[in-house]
């Protein structure tokens, strides 16, 4: 599972490589059938609504790679929250001469607190530990849309490996999920009743928002109704 998720759920992993590796079983169907589908170069990057004047969230910035892609396609302003300093700090230095791309070194999550984080490159996690731990900033994100006058929010990219359910659990129950118009979001299966908590949020999604497409466990989108 933890191969899977950080080697092709992460989309970081080559066809080739993964079929050699012939794995099976329901998930890897899912992810084989993700790459056919090209996801990674076409549903993760195609919102036509996206202008010049568009607003995104990138939570889970990792060095950068979808905002530079969804920035170079569409010329919107991008905000990454990257809450590894060395993974900030190279973000920082690719974008530094793009006024339109800032990076906050921090997380998002359900409340303001200081917390261990795991690194481990791509799967680097509050949830799951590595022989990599620091200390790292998580905010509320309902405060950080108050303080930031936030009103819309045209795509938001949510890949935090575990701390999605928090996050959607927060903007759900404060209402700001009305305010963001596609959520595009990798659920993990690693946390504590993932499968459970995963469909409560989907169920309370469908209220606002409609689902576009979804690869179970691997990436979906929510668009508003």
């Amino acid at each position: 599972m933890k191969f899977i998720f950080r080697n092709i759920a992460k989309l970081g992993y080559k066809i080739g490589d993964y079929c050699t590796r012939k794995l099976e079983g329901e998930r890897e169907k899912t992810v084989r059938r993700w790459f056919n589908d090209k996801g990674d170069e076409t549903l993760r990057l195609n919102y036509p609504g996206l202008t010049p004047d568009s607003f995104v969230m990138d939570l889970g910035g990792y060095k950068g790679g979808w905002a530079s892609d969804i920035y170079a396609k569409y010329n919107c302003t991008v905000w990454i929250f990257e809450p590894v300093k060395e993974f900030a700090d190279a973000i920082r230095d690719r974008f530094s001469k793009n006024k339109k791309i800032s990076v906050f070194e921090f997380g998002l999550g359900k409340a303001d607190d200081k917390r261990i984080i795991y690194v481990d490159n791509d799967g680097t996690s509050f949830f799951r530990t590595s022989d990599k731990p620091i200390e790292a900033t998580q905010k509320d994100i309902s405060e950080f849309f108050r303080e930031h006058t936030i009103r819309t929010v045209e795509l938001m990219k949510i890949n935090i490996e575990g701390g999605e359910y928090d996050v959607l659990d927060r903007l759900i129950e404060t209402g700001l999920i009305r305010e963001i118009k596609n959520v595009q979001v990798q659920f993990h299966d690693f946390v504590p009743n993932a499968e459970v908590r995963m469909r409560q949020i989907q169920e309370k999604l469908k209220s606002t928002h409609t689902l576009t497409y979804q690869y179970k466990f691997v990436w979906e989108n929510w668009e508003r109704q």
